[in-house]
């Protein structure tokens, strides 16, 4: 009893140091790194969804069939119900599932970030723009307040043409008198 007291203190006192690093603790779990596991998910994944897997299924199933239908009585391992295919089946796609599921999360999970960051892109450019409009509106009304060489021509134009015609209307009176 004493020896479970002085073993509680001292584990007590130890917590309590903040000073020094906690033991870390063995486990029997076993450690797997996600990021692996969901890579070789989607390989299966992959593999399960093609035409190369659908041969191969159908190659051993009709070759179970037939062995089991055509071969010797005595060389026979699964007769008419096929219960053994069954099984086999059965375990194969029981395991193919949740491997589809893990493979469709990650997709998912990759199509939200895609679209996270399509989104981001999205707002940057409607920014871009939106600042790029204000920064044209700007220059128009800027450009509005400023001559430009086209008007200066066409106002010396008309005040020449102005000046010529008051010319030749004081030489009209002049030749008049």
């Amino acid at each position: 009893m004493a020896d479970s007291r002085s073993h509680r203190r001292a584990i007590s006192r130890d917590r309590s140091r903040i000073d020094q690093p906690l033991e870390q603790r063995r486990s029997l779990k076993v450690t797997v790194d996600p990021e692996t596991v969901g890579k070789l998910s989607e390989r299966i994944a992959r593999f399960l969804g093609s035409w190369r897997f659908i041969g191969y299924m159908t190659a051993f199933v009709l070759t179970w069939v037939l062995w089991n239908l055509l071969a010797p009585q005595s060389l026979r391992f699964d007769t008419w119900p096929f219960i053994g295919l069954t099984l086999l089946l059965s375990l194969q796609a029981s395991y193919a599932a949740p491997l589809i599921l893990l493979a469709q999360n990650r997709q998912s999970d990759r199509d939200r970030v895609q679209y996270q960051e399509d989104r981001a892109d999205t707002d940057r450019l409607i920014a871009d723009t939106d600042y790029l409009a204000r920064e044209m509106a700007a220059l128009r009304l800027g450009l509005g307040e400023v001559t430009t060489r086209d008007f200066m021509r066409s106002e010396l134009r008309e005040l020449l043409t102005h000046l010529n015609d008051d010319h030749a209307d004081d030489d009209a009176e002049r030749s008049e008198t």
